[in-house]
Order: C-alpha cells, then structure tokens, then sequence
C-alpha cells in the first residue's frame, strides 16, 4: 500500500462518515418533544435532579476488574502452548504475574478494593 492508497482510504472513510450524518439529518423529522427530551430510566419518571455523581470507588473496582480479566486471557494461550515453550515461557509469565501481583498491592494500598 502505498501512499495514495492511505490518501484514497482517508478520503472514502470521511465521505463515508459525512454521508451518515448527513442523510440522518436529511431523512429525521424535526419534530420537539419535550417528553423525548427527559431522561428516562426504566420507565420511571424522574423526580428532582437526574444529574447524580456517582463514588470514584466504583470505577476504580471495575478497571481493576478488567485488569485482571484481562490477565486471564493471556493466561489461557499460555497455558494450552506451555509444554512445547519450556521454561522460558513459565519464567515470563512468572515475571508478567508478578507485575501484576505488584499492581494488586498499589491498589489494595490505595483502598481501590474497599467496597464504598
């Protein structure tokens, strides 16, 4: 692929883009509705502000959650080829489940587990 190519793929992916938009705005209706407009959560209507912040507690649990879920799927390639790598591939992974063994206790030390 050379540079023309990317220029032409470029060029195809805004038109692409643009094209969606526009024929979004052309073929909705402009109709107001203020009903449409309220916020709904399982058909309950809202009473007082909808604008709640919520514990920065809770993020931090689920990307320590995706952390580790993700480890898991590195494990999983490395333990079905283990037998035919040797100890190399058990030494890497040692070191890779010590890197995060150390990012466990940074977060067990910040409190990040802690349920709020």
């Amino acid at each position: 692929m050379g540079a023309a190519s990317m220029i032409v793929l470029i060029i195809s992916a805004i038109v692409f883009a643009a094209g969606g938009i526009i024929t979004s705005k052309i073929l909705v209706m402009g109709i107001k509705n203020p009903v449409k407009s309220q916020p709904y959560e399982c058909g309950v209507e809202t009473i007082g502000n909808t604008w709640v912040q919520f514990n920065v507690g809770y993020y931090l649990f689920a990307l320590i959650f995706l952390i580790f879920d993700v480890e898991i799927v590195f494990l999983y390639p490395w333990a079905v080829v283990v037998k035919s790598i040797g100890w190399t591939a058990l030494l890497e992974i040692m070191i890779f489940l010590f890197i995060l063994f150390l990012g466990f206790l940074y977060a067990h030390k910040k409190g990040a587990l802690k349920w709020v």
